[in-house]
């Protein structure tokens, strides 16, 4: 998640003892104003106090829904049949569709084709959400939500009035919108006879985000996982395979099937074509962050394991390393 950009204009509240200062800049120059400020900088580093507060407003008040709302009016206007076309993935009458959210976002309508039973998770924009019900001729069962930030969970108290034997499911550390059956670390939820999920606890991105597992065993095939904002194709984030690629091409530049990976993506997206789904074997050949134990990488990094350090503390200083570099990256 992306700091909004309504934290340009609410650029800091003062302790007790100061004021509330709200700064504007002129539209055109906002975003280049905005990056090179020294507010901006500081609320860059996710340490920073200045972060939380925006992060504070965005998460835990109406200021974030607000501006999510307007996210979503935005998105619609610009992209009236989304942000890039999408192909569903059918594995033995379990049809699961990516549903284009926002400017780069999806959703994920997963629907057992024998009973018209569906689950959608993270239905950020709960119009093409239940466009995409309407059209399939499914009926809504549940909403799996990874996390409570607005790009993931903006839809759920709209499709829960929409659909009155809704259920949203998530962790309930998030505080997520609608929430009515909280989960733990590997809770299995079952809908019909063919969507078996398990949940996986995965704090980090927030204090309570969560993963969800579809069980291929059940029907037949591969297993599908749904992970938030964990981990992406190439790195974190939305539709930002390109990107992701583009990055992983700095920190390990002779990976051979990186490149062949970024050309495949350039050429999906040339077509405004959707870049998922994607496997974890595909995943840990080119994804750095997942790659933390090769060495190929860490001397692409300049690291290499201390006498006295243990592996795990080593990988962890290899990841430390990579998000250091990724934040650099992202600030060019």
């Amino acid at each position: 998640m992306a700091l909004p950009d309504w934290t340009v204009y609410l650029l800091c509240i003062a302790s007790i003892c100061g004021g509330f200062y709200i700064c504007r800049f002129p539209k055109c120059a906002r975003k280049t104003a905005w990056k090179n400020s020294l507010i901006g900088k500081l609320m860059a580093r996710t340490e920073k106090p200045l972060f939380w507060i925006a992060y504070s407003l965005y998460t835990r008040t109406k200021l974030g829904y607000i501006f999510h709302k307007r996210q979503m009016r935005k998105a619609r206007e610009r992209y009236p049949n989304g942000h890039s076309r999408t192909q569903p993935t059918i594995i033995n009458g379990i049809k699961i569709i990516p549903v284009p959210i926002l400017a780069d976002n999806y959703s994920y309508v997963v629907i057992d084709t024998a009973s018209n039973t569906a689950v959608v998770v993270d239905p950020a924009d709960p119009q093409p959400v239940q466009a995409c019900l309407e059209e399939e001729g499914a009926a809504l069962q549940a909403v799996l939500c990874t996390h409570k930030h607005w790009d993931h969970s903006g839809g759920n108290r709209a499709l829960k009035r929409r659909y009155s034997s809704c259920r949203v499911y998530g962790n309930a550390m998030d505080n997520i919108p609608g929430l009515t059956h909280p989960l733990s670390d590997k809770d299995t939820i079952d809908f019909g006879t063919r969507l078996h999920f398990r949940a996986f606890f995965t704090p980090g991105h927030t204090v309570g985000h969560m993963i969800y597992l579809l069980d291929g065993q059940v029907i037949g095939g591969p297993s599908s996982l749904f992970s938030g904002d964990l981990v992406f194709l190439s790195g974190c984030g939305h539709e930002y395979a390109e990107d992701n690629l583009l990055f992983a091409a700095e920190v390990e530049p002779c990976n051979v099937v990186r490149e062949q990976k970024l050309q495949w993506v350039l050429q999906q997206r040339g077509q405004r074509l959707c870049t998922c789904p994607s496997t974890l074997a595909e995943e840990k050949q080119y994804n750095p962050f997942l790659r933390s134990h090769c060495q190929d990488l860490q001397g692409a990094l300049g690291l290499q394991q201390k006498q006295d350090e243990d592996w795990t503390s080593y990988r962890a200083r290899v990841l430390e390393e990579l998000r250091r570099r990724k934040d650099i990256y992202k600030d060019r």
